[in-house]
């Protein structure tokens, strides 16, 4: 790639993660030079990063998947309903050979910065390894879960036992056989993470922040025939996700009924309120359709009252799952809803607190994490906690943490963290005003993490190559947000977030930043659904891009 850092491109694409892959492959096919930068060593972004043990995905594998290439969806095979991290990396790599897309990438390099140049309009990103590349458009494909946030503990080197980020997991296998192993987060990888280290380890200490809400997955390996009906299914499936609100449809095969069967009465289906319901109906039907139901009832996510209901119910199905009373009850989420925080999905994580060498520890009642020490760790109340390996399953820095990172420069020498500095501004969550010809893939004020991510990705790819080629059909070659647009698209997003369990007052989550001290605290995804979205960005397209200024 060396004498290729020095020439021009049309675009530049920052990562290599489902997002930068299918970029390229689009812009390949409408002729533009596009190269992707990329700090890992290959394909894959979250899938490639997060190898902790127990890590799979929480939407159905059919339909976590590309639409773009209909042989593509005819010639892979998933085994499961719900893929491991193994079978998504497996499948992330299969689509980067199938197109060829790595003769295009660099690995190992990780952008430090990019600026835009406003006498050449074009933009310059550099990299922690010295190299330099320029194009007319930049892509940040950098993923909304991608930098991950380790809490600054004091004393934090001085542990000497081995340390674990879930994000940053290594290739290599870790060894738990006969270790105590303390987990600090209660969040999505600590969920899953916890009972699969169990299994292997000689002791499991999970140290918890905040409980937090978890269904269980319900996952199991795919039927025979299960992927060939699928298959025949795609273009019904693709419709239904495109104009569903997050982009999941949990897809059931039609399967054609044996010759001379008797139609049979149609499965009850659960309420769709839960005030409507009567307290032994509200049990029923949680002994019909299992305790994920509670998560499912509308009135649930804009009314506290139902809310408070379902909480309660939650921790009544909780103390009945967990044999130790006093354990059951630090499980427990109270003082926040259902519903604020990300749904978290698992395998056996309540199950795995019955496990005789699985403690939990509430920070709640031993009080913060005072310092880590040479053997463990020390809390507020004096108690010292040892063990011979951390794992911190202790998230992300949501959003905007992988664009902050980089020194991004745009119009009149702005720079992009002092922009943010009370938090996220965008247009659409494609294009920040003041940084020209720069789109941002699921960034903030779309419906990103709070939707089937590839059916979003799919969605800004498509708008970023289309709009890229009515700007070339047009003889124009600079596009930017204009402020007006980001202001009111800004309230609009906090408009439409009004009313939710996600903005509630006692909510603390990643959505609003929370996780990570100083964070200014603003809900960033865009809460009115994929097909909602959609409508309104090829609605803003066919108005010529509306809210958007253009210039030859």
């Amino acid at each position: 790639m060396a004498s290729q850092e020095q020439q021009k491109y049309d675009v530049v694409i920052v990562g290599a993660g489902m997002a930068g892959m299918y970029m390229l492959h689009k812009l390949r096919g409408q002729g533009m030079r596009a190269i992707v930068i990329e700090a890992g060593s290959d394909v894959g972004g979250t899938w490639y990063w997060n190898r902790y043990p127990g890590c799979r995905c929480d939407v159905p594998s059919v339909e976590y998947s590309f639409s773009f290439s209909k042989e593509l969806e005819q010639e892979w095979n998933w085994t499961e309903i719900m893929a491991a991290q193994p079978e998504i990396l497996e499948y992330v790599n299969h689509v980067a050979d199938r197109f060829d897309l790595r003769r295009d990438m660099v690995f190992n390099s990780r952008v430090s910065a990019a600026s835009f140049d406003e006498d050449a309009k074009h933009w310059t990103v550099t990299t922690e390894q010295g190299e330099s590349y320029t194009a007319d458009f930049c892509v940040m494909a950098t993923g909304c879960l991608s930098m991950p946030n380790k809490p600054e503990f004091p004393g934090a080197d001085r542990f000497k036992g081995e340390v674990y980020h879930t994000g940053m997991w290594p290739k290599e296998a870790v060894d738990f056989a006969g270790k105590r192993v303390a987990v600090i987060g209660s969040g999505s990888s600590g969920v899953q993470a916890i009972p699969v280290i169990a299994e292997q380890a000689g002791e499991v200490i999970a140290i918890q922040r905040s409980p937090v809400y978890t269904f269980p997955a319900n996952n199991r390996k795919l039927e025979d025939g299960y992927m060939d009906l699928a298959k025949a299914d795609y273009a019904t499936i693709r419709e239904q996700q495109r104009n569903s609100q997050t982009g999941i449809i949990y897809y059931s095969p039609r399967r054609p009924k044996p010759e001379g069967a008797v139609p049979g009465k149609p499965k009850r289906r659960p309420s769709k309120t839960i005030l409507e319901l009567t307290p032994e109906q509200r049990k029923q039907e949680i002994r019909d359709f299992g305790f994920n139901v509670l998560s499912q009832y509308v009135d649930v996510h804009t009314d506290p009252e139902a809310n408070e209901i379902a909480c309660e119910l939650y921790r009544e199905t909780l103390r009945e799952l967990v044999k130790d009373p006093a354990v059951a009850d630090q499980l427990a989420p109270k003082n926040y809803p259902i519903g604020c925080k990300r749904p978290v999905i698992d395998t056996d994580y309540y199950l795995a607190f019955n496990r005789p060498n699985v403690r939990l520890v509430d920070l709640r009642e031993t009080g913060p994490i005072e310092e880590i020490t040479e053997t463990g760790l020390r809390t507020q109340n004096g108690a010292h906690i040892e063990f011979d390996m951390l794992v911190y399953a202790t998230g992300f820095d949501a959003m905007t943490g992988a664009l902050k990172r980089m020194d991004i420069t745009g119009r009149g020498g702005r720079k992009l963290v002092e922009k943010w500095e009370d938090g996220p501004r965008t247009y659409l969550g494609l294009q920040i005003s003041g940084f020209p010809n720069m789109f941002t893939i699921t960034g903030p004020g779309s419906p990103s993490v709070l939707s089937n991510v590839i059916v979003s990705i799919e969605q800004h790819v498509d708008w970023i190559a289309d709009c890229l080629s009515y700007l070339r059909g047009h003889d124009l070659h600079v596009i930017e947000a204009e402020e007006q647009a980001e202001s009111d698209w800004v309230a609009h997003v906090n408009e439409v977030a009004k009313g939710t369990m996600f903005t509630a007052p006692t909510c603390n989550s990643w959505y609003l930043g929370s996780n990570i001290p100083g964070k200014p605290r603003i809900f960033m995804p865009y809460v009115a659904g994929v097909h909602t979205y959609r409508q309104k960005c090829d609605e803003i397209a066919a108005d010529g891009y509306r809210g958007f200024a253009l210039a030859g």
